[in-house]
């Protein structure tokens, strides 16, 4: 397959960079912004994405749609997209990169096939792809491998296999171990703070965890303007890992934090209206004197 004109839905912190990369790699980047937030709208525009209105003429006009959004809309816009699909009778291959579970990625592509679609399984690891950051997208499915012409210098898209899943079920076991660590750190770092232990706490930690410490610290920053999104990749993840006979109720626990997270004022800034000069001290603390319920 000739892929000449690409599909990104939608075009959020994420999906704006990655639609970015692939502009200034020759292919034409497209949108559909009906019915989209002032927000995406703007991102666009700022991305000089060319925004073909609706869904029915993005897959009309489209060889592969990238659908890259808050992973609790993944399986519904599917939907969307299998509709648009039985009515005007084209074919282009959707890829779902978002953070879902395997059993949702396989509803996913039921949904796009029975439409008479083609799908193809993606899983993003690393930050958006701007100024020098890098991400690999992972794919796996029956066509993943018509996508490797997708990979630059900061978009890295590594085939899996074959099948529908594999490239979910990696970005759940990464996503766990990251923002699950954060959220387990994030929660002992509040208590700390609520307990008035705080900087006996940050002293021995400095003194016998000192990486995994700085390292949390370091990323939190940015994380609360995405804590919405984070709350349904923890319950993705722990529907995940319920589906293979372990506990779901950790990541069930992860996901209470981030909704903690979101309900506050960080939480309800956005990646671009963020105070860029906070640091992860400052979020401890502003989390730490939020209202307690």
């Amino acid at each position: 397959m000739k892929i000449a004109n690409i599909g990104v839905m939608s075009p959020g912190d994420m999906g704006q960079a990655v639609a970015q990369q692939l502009k200034q790699h020759g292919y034409h980047v497209c949108t559909a912004l009906d019915r989209r937030s002032a927000r995406s709208k703007a991102l666009a525009r700022e991305a000089g994405l060319t925004d073909l209105g609706s869904l029915g003429r993005l897959t009309e006009q489209c060889e592969v749609i990238l659908s890259i959004m808050n992973p609790a809309a993944a399986l519904e816009f599917s939907g969307e997209v299998a509709q648009a699909l039985r009515a005007n009778q084209r074919h282009p291959l959707f890829v779902d990169c978002n953070a879902i579970a395997p059993v949702t990625m396989q509803a996913v592509n039921a949904n796009i096939t029975a439409a008479g679609g083609r799908c193809a399984d993606g899983g993003i690891i690393g930050p958006p792809p701007r100024g020098t950051a890098k991400m690999r997208l992972y794919v796996s499915g029956p066509e993943a491998r018509e996508l490797e012409p997708l990979s630059t210098p900061q978009i890295s898209v590594q085939v899996l296999s074959e099948r529908i899943g594999d490239a979910s079920a990696i970005k759940m076991c990464y996503g766990a171990m990251n923002k699950g660590v954060i959220a387990l750190a994030l929660e002992v770092l509040v208590a700390a703070r609520r307990l008035g232990v705080d900087a006996a706490f940050e002293t021995q930690l400095l003194e016998t965890q000192r990486d995994v410490y700085e390292r949390v610290i370091g990323g939190l920053p940015v994380m609360p303007p995405k804590a919405y999104r984070w709350v349904p990749e923890m319950l993705e993840i722990a529907r995940t890992f319920e589906a293979v006979g372990m506990t779901p109720r950790v990541f069930q626990g992860a996901a209470d934090i981030y909704e903690f997270v979101a309900a506050t004022a960080l939480g309800r800034e956005t990646p671009e209206s963020r105070d860029k000069s906070r640091g992860g001290k400052d979020v401890v603390r502003m989390l730490a004197d939020a209202p307690v319920k």
